[in-house]
């Protein structure tokens, strides 16, 4: 069931659920971060619209540098700002902005811990016929290896409102990452988003005790949600842990839910190799070895088609998660 004390959207397993791209959220948390601390900047790539920085363009002209296509010297000029007392905020194609830009990122911002706040936009295979090109799913591997860096990877737009909103107060270079496709809506303005901090989204009914926990982030947590309903009907019983925050990991929650459970899976739109699945695995190596499951994209490349189609193919849909659970069940 559904953890009522988060407000979640009663209606997100409705076939007619809304849905809105996280870009969106990006968006309306940039304008209002700008409304709310005249310290905020916001840089882009020649990608205004795609990246919905436009709003914020048009209202803070004064407060707005475009770069063109330059992602580099974007990083650099943000470095700058963030060590003098600017707020600011780059935005680009995550294949370019932390692809391209990496080393910049790395050595500008990373080293200085300079208050940037980096947002990838159109990653994973759901930006769908851009292609291989333009899918990033790498990114949240490149960038939680790297120091100083905090990495967020929202749910849905609602809480990529909050997480913009939130990276603003935190000192020191943050990485957010959204998507292009609308995806559903699975929390509500209520809905609290606290950086560090994992939720737990689904628990058994009374009385029942969970098979495994599913670790999810980004667009994979309302495919878990659905899963978990699913897997019910067939007598497993799951928890479901929103992990917004890929680094740094709230390990007690992760923890606490493993031990419960004794088998954990985690679902990522990003490479098994270096995303959310590593992250956990590392924890639980170290800590609470125990089975696990990896739900993301396995050592490929994307390729152009329809989003849904793509998330299918490449094993990042319900049914996945599902047979993922029952794996990881079948080995404790």
């Amino acid at each position: 069931m559904l953890n009522p004390e988060l407000k979640l959207n009663e209606k997100l397993f409705d076939a007619d659920v809304e849905q809105k791209p996280t870009r969106d959220g990006y968006g309306t948390g940039l304008l209002q971060a700008g409304e709310e601390n005249r310290d905020v900047v916001a840089l882009c790539a020649d990608l205004t619209e795609s990246t919905r920085t436009e709003a914020f363009a048009k209202k803070f002209p004064e407060r707005y540098f475009e770069v063109g296509v330059a992602e580099q010297n974007m990083a650099t000029i943000a470095a700058g700002l963030g060590v003098s007392g600017k707020v600011p905020f780059i935005a680009s194609y995550a294949t370019f902005s932390p692809g391209r830009n990496y080393e910049q990122i790395r050595t500008t911002i990373a080293y200085n811990n300079a208050n940037v706040k980096i947002a990838g936009h159109h990653a994973g295979i759901s930006v769908g016929p851009d292609g291989a090109t333009h899918q990033a799913t790498e990114d949240i591997a490149i960038m939680r290896a790297m120091p100083n860096m905090k990495v967020f990877v929202p749910c849905d737009a609602i809480e990529a409102k909050k997480a913009t909103l939130a990276a603003t107060k935190i000192l020191g270079p943050v990485y957010l990452r959204f998507g292009r496709e609308k995806s559903p809506v699975v929390t509500t303005e209520e809905t609290p988003f606290r950086p560090g901090r994992a939720d737990v989204y689904w628990q058994p009914p009374q009385g029942k005790k969970e098979d495994v926990a599913i670790i999810a982030c980004g667009i994979m947590v309302h495919t878990a949600l659905v899963a978990a309903r699913e897997l019910e009907k067939d007598k497993l019983y799951v928890t479901v842990i929103n992990n917004h925050t890929v680094k740094p990991l709230d390990e007690e929650v992760i923890l606490k839910a493993a031990g419960r459970a004794g088998a954990v899976v985690t679902a990522e739109e990003h490479q098994i190799a270096g995303g959310l699945g590593g992250a956990v695995a590392e924890l639980l190596a170290k800590k609470m070895p125990i089975p696990m499951e990896f739900v993301g994209l396995k050592d490929a490349f994307g390729e152009s088609g329809p989003p849904a189609q793509l998330l299918e193919k490449y094993g990042m849909g319900v049914k996945d998660v599902k047979e993922a659970v029952k794996r990881a069940a079948g080995r404790k």
